[in-house]
């Protein structure tokens, strides 16, 4: 099961004088990354070195910001795969101390920074959504909306005609026993709708 973070979380170490400061924090996508990068370095003008990976399924990526290629954001998106991480963002921010580290010890040190920030992390899994819509009977929109909460879900839409038309966010574990309950309680009048019936309806 993948995890992400609660929320985020910091390292510091010193390593032959130069200063890394490593923090690991949940991220949606790279634009959101990209932002924050940006506010880093602005809050660190003179740190040399601002390297970063993004876990994010097809929005993952990884930066060395001007370190040898291969020894920051690499090693630093594996230590995320390792710990089966999804929607995480891990930044090492560096400052030079005068003293050259070699390949080998530039990849311990920016893993070091994300595993030790990783440690003060709390983990939590990740919840991955259905969206679901349907048209069931006006006496059943009590009924639903108190039955979500037993599995989690969210009610997104409602609109009000010869039916209810509902759309819904479930969890994808609990989405079969939801629909299962739903038809049992409807007996037959819960019609569901595929997403070309509704393309055209607005979602909030």
């Amino acid at each position: 099961m993948p995890f992400t973070l609660s929320a985020p979380a910091r390292s510091e170490s010193v390593i032959k004088k130069s200063r890394f400061i490593g923090c690991v924090e949940p991220m949606a996508d790279r634009a959101t990354a990209l932002q924050r990068v940006a506010a880093l370095r602005t809050e660190h003008p003179t740190a040399t070195h601002v390297c970063w990976a993004l876990m994010a399924g097809g929005h993952s990526a990884a930066n060395d910001d001007g370190e040898p290629g291969g020894t920051a954001g690499r090693p630093m998106l594996e230590v995320l795969r390792h710990h089966d991480l999804e929607g995480v963002l891990a930044t090492v921010v560096r400052y030079y101390g005068g003293t050259p580290l070699g390949a080998g010890g530039l990849v311990r040190a920016y893993t070091d920074s994300v595993a030790q920030a990783l440690m003060q992390a709390e983990k939590v899994p990740v919840v991955r959504w259905r969206g679901l819509r349907c048209v069931l009977p006006y006496a059943l929109e009590g009924w639903l909306r108190r039955e979500l909460d037993a599995h989690g879900a969210r009610l997104v839409d409602v609109q009000h005609g010869e039916g209810v038309m509902v759309s819904l966010r479930v969890p994808e574990s609990g989405e079969s026993t939801l629909i299962a309950r739903l038809n049992d309680a409807g007996q037959g009048r819960v019609v569901w709708l595929k997403d070309e019936e509704t393309s055209g309806r607005h979602e909030t």
